[in-house]
C-alpha cells in the first residue's frame, strides 16, 4: 500500500448531488454547492458518488464534472473522482480523465448488476490499477450492486496493487471494518458509507465519512468527524443522536430523492428534478421530510 500523507483522504467528504434544469446538467449551481461545501469548512468532496446519479448520465458528462468541480475546488480541498462502472472500459476512461485533469484520488464502485466472482473483481480491480497511478478507493455497496467484496479479495488485491488504499463502506458491517483495519493497518483508509453508522465506525477506526447527508449540513459532519478524531466521543454522540432524524430521513425514499427535496426546500436548489427512472419526492415524503427539516431547524 503507497505512503499517504497523515491527512490526506481523511475527514467529511461530501458526495455533491447532481443539478439539474430543464433536463441538463446546472454546472452553475453545481459549482455553487461545492464552494459552499468548502467555506463551511468539507475537508474533501466526491464527485460522481451515489448522490449525484451517475448511472444517469454519460460519461461526457461525468467527466465535465470532474472537470467543474476542479475548476472550482482545487487548491482548496480534496477532490475524489467517482470512476466506476460495470464496463471496464468506461472505468478506464473516467479514471485516465480524472488523473489528467487533477484529482486526487479516485473511487471505484463494485461492478454492479452483473454480480461476478470474487476472482473477476480482483482482476476488475487489478487492471483499473494499471491505468492510474492515482490512490484507488473501492466502494462497497452491496446493496446497490448485488455483490459483496470478502477480506481475501482484497488482500489479494493489495498483493499487486499499490494505489489500492482503503474504501468506502457502505454496509452494516462493523466487523468488516475492523477486521479490514487490523490486516492492512490503521492507515487503510475507511469511509463511512451508511449515515446512521457514521458514529459507530469512526469511534472504531474508519478515517472519515462519504455521507448524502453531507449535502444538507456539511458543517455538522465536519464536527462529527474532528470530534471523534480529537477523542471526544461525548461530544461526537451527542451530534450522532443531534443528526439522527436527518439520517433517517435520507432513506424516506432511494437516495437522491429526500436529500434534493430537503436542498429545494433549503433553497440550495431551484429544483428537485432528477432523470427517470429516478422521480421527485411524492406528496407523502415531501411532508415527511418537512416535519424533519422544521425538526432540525432547517426551515
Amino acid at each position: 500500500m503507497m505512503s499517504l500523507d497523515e491527512g490526506f483522504l481523511k475527514g467529511s467528504f461530501t458526495p455533491i448531488v447532481t443539478p439539474f434544469r430543464n433536463g441538463d446538467i446546472d454546472f452553475d449551481a453545481f459549482e455553487r454547492l461545492v464552494d459552499r461545501h468548502i467555506k463551511l469548512g468539507g475537508h474533501g468532496i466526491v464527485v460522481n458518488g451515489t448522490s449525484a446519479e451517475p448511472s444517469t448520465l454519460t460519461v461526457r458528462e461525468r467527466n465535465a464534472l470532474v472537470e467543474s468541480a476542479i475548476g472550482i475546488g482545487s487548491g482548496r480541498t480534496q477532490i475524489v473522482a467517482a470512476t466506476g462502472s460495470q464496463s471496464l472500459r468506461e472505468t478506464f476512461e473516467l479514471t485516465e480523465h480524472a488523473e489528467r485533469v487533477g484529482a486526487d484520488a479516485i473511487l471505484v464502485v463494485t461492478p454492479y448488476y452483473v454480480r461476478p466472482p470474487q476472482r473477476g473483481l480482483v482482476g476488475y480491480y487489478r487492471e483499473v490499477a494499471k491505468v492510474t497511478d492515482l490512490p484507488l478507493l473501492i466502494y462497497h455497496i452491496p446493496g446497490r450492486t448485488a455483490v459483496s467484496m470478502d477480506l481475501n479479495s482484497f488482500k489479494e488485491i493489495a498483493e499487486t496493487t499499490p494505489q489500492f488504499v482503503g474504501m468506502k463502506h457502505a454496509v452494516n458491517d462493523l466487523g468488516f471494518v475492523t477486521e479490514c483495519l487490523s490486516s492492512f493497518g490503521p492507515e487503510f483508509r475507511i469511509f463511512v458509507g451508511l449515515e446512521e453508522l457514521s458514529f459507530p465506525m469512526l469511534s472504531i477506526g474508519a478515517c472519515g465519512l462519504m455521507n448524502a447527508v453531507g449535502n444538507i449540513v456539511p458543517g455538522e459532519l465536519v464536527q462529527l468527524y474532528e470530534a471523534c478524531a480529537s477523542g471526544d466521543l461525548g461530544r461526537a454522540l451527542e451530534l450522532h443522536q443531534e443528526l439522527f432524524k436527518l439520517n433517517r430521513a435520507v432513506f424516506y425514499d432511494t437516495n437522491p430523492i429526500p436529500i434534493k427535496y430537503m436542498m429545494k426546500r433549503m433553497g440550495l436548489l431551484g429544483d428537485n428534478e432528477h432523470r427517470l427512472p429516478m422521480s421527485p419526492a411524492t406528496v407523502d415524503v415531501a411532508e415527511r421530510l418537512d416535519i424533519v427539516l422544521a425538526d432540525s431547524g432547517l426551515i
